[in-house]
């Protein structure tokens, strides 16, 4: 495998726009799923506060699902590139090298542990980024942010996982360890209580239909685009999922932006 398997030149600039309208759509099927279940589940409500009900524990819920697509995209740029340098590494180990690649070989092998502290830290900049400037979300809390993100890694544990199963030739343990840690610092850290535990846990398990619902649109989006010959199955599957979920956040952000929503839910 070389460096440019990374790159399929069948992906032209039509097959992207039709993969880009499939994410499109998947976004706003799953906007009309949470409507529903919104529905269903404040039909015991009066009149007029159900319709207030409606009106924000949708857009709340919405604005979750988005703060998960950022949040997976965002942790998946850091497995995407810790698998991409670990590659190229490959490719060059064992061979004597000058310059940028001879630097680039120094410092992955004996400041590969650090070089991926600095890759989470990238991430987290990036997922600040998105969802305060690019794609702001101004009606979910701290906390929400805070359990979504957290669902985010674990999100991104769940798909490595898959792709150790299915025979994936990347090494993906380093990654999952690393979040595995940063989630269970989340849960336990030295002044927690445990009323703090479950606390933590209950906000978990109430937006676990949130990453069902993601996993399923990015799994059905993945499987089209590899079936479809837009993603490439020679290519390391982890590359194929970021380049799925890149997709599914520019889905985000002109549907967050076009506030169709908003519209939709004024008229009902």
């Amino acid at each position: 495998m070389t460096i440019d398997a990374y790159i399929n030149p069948n992906f032209t600039l039509i097959k992207k726009l039709i993969f880009f309208l499939l994410a499109l759509v998947g976004i706003i099927i799953c906007d009309f799923l949470i409507l529903g279940g919104t529905e269903i589940v404040t039909s015991s409500r009066d009149r007029e506060e159900r319709k207030t009900l409606i009106s924000e524990r949708f857009h709340n819920s919405v604005q979750l699902l988005y703060e998960m697509i950022i949040s997976a995209t965002s942790v998946m740029s850091f497995a995407c590139a810790y698998v991409v340098l670990n590659h190229v590494y490959s490719l060059i180990q064992g061979t004597s090298q000058t310059g940028f690649l001879g630097q680039f070989m120094y410092i992955w092998e004996n400041w590969k542990d650090f070089v991926l502290l600095l890759l989470i830290c990238l991430s987290c900049v990036l997922n600040t980024i998105l969802d305060k400037l690019i794609i702001p979300l101004k009606r979910i809390s701290r906390d929400d942010i805070a359990c979504v993100r957290m669902l985010g890694m674990f999100y991104v544990i769940i798909i490595l996982m898959f792709l150790n199963v299915i025979g994936d030739e990347s090494e993906y343990s380093p990654v999952m360890m690393y979040y595995l840690g940063l989630m269970i610092g989340r849960f336990v850290y030295f002044d927690a209580s445990f009323k703090d535990f479950l606390h933590a846990m209950r906000n978990i398990f109430m937006k676990l239909p949130l990453l069902m619902l993601g996993l399923t649109l990015s799994g059905l989006l993945c499987f089209f685009g590899f079936e479809a010959g837009y993603l490439l199955e020679r290519n390391y599957y982890i590359v194929g999922a970021f380049y799925t979920h890149l997709f599914l956040l520019a889905a985000v952000f002109v549907f967050h932006h076009s506030h169709i929503l908003y519209l939709v839910i004024k008229k009902r």
